[in-house]
């Protein structure tokens, strides 16, 4: 009635994870969930739920998460409400808030980007955990520890 071919037939545009392709939950979408993907991942609606990502997670000027996000890299331009863990460079631009600790291997913070929590920076070298505990309203960190 509608096509003849069976979905083993059908040759979509649909793409293999880890080929480039990413996943975008678009403006005005809400999903409630965890999500886990091999590809880059863009959120422009809202999200509350746990993003697991083998790539890079992009959070959208009008997205917003309720929850963890682990990734390669992450540029936030919303709100996000959780920890945030990159083993590359993590990225605040301007305009985004974050409520939640950081643990990242590289940071870079806009001046008008909004970060309430603690910082926890990874060398790739021997693997420590040098904590950094930024003070947003005095614009000072302290000096790294090494645990």
């Amino acid at each position: 009635m509608f096509n003849q071919k069976s979905k083993s037939e059908s040759t979509g545009d649909v793409s293999a994870p880890g080929t480039g392709a990413a996943t975008i939950i678009a403006a005005g979408t809400v999903l409630k969930g965890d999500i886990s993907s091999n590809g880059d991942i863009r959120i422009d609606g809202s999200l509350q739920g746990n993003i697991q990502c083998q790539a890079k997670v992009v959070i959208g000027s009008n997205g917003s998460v309720e929850g963890d996000i682990s990734g390669q890299q992450a540029d936030i331009m919303g709100k996000v409400s959780g920890t945030i863990k990159v083993k590359e460079l993590l990225q605040l631009k301007g305009g985004s808030f974050v409520n939640g600790n950081l643990y990242a291997g590289k940071l870079q913070i806009e001046p008008s980007a909004n970060f309430n929590g603690q910082c926890h920076m990874t060398t790739a070298t021997n693997g420590q955990v040098n904590e950094v505990i930024a003070d947003k309203k005095s614009k000072k960190a302290s000096e790294p520890v090494v645990e």
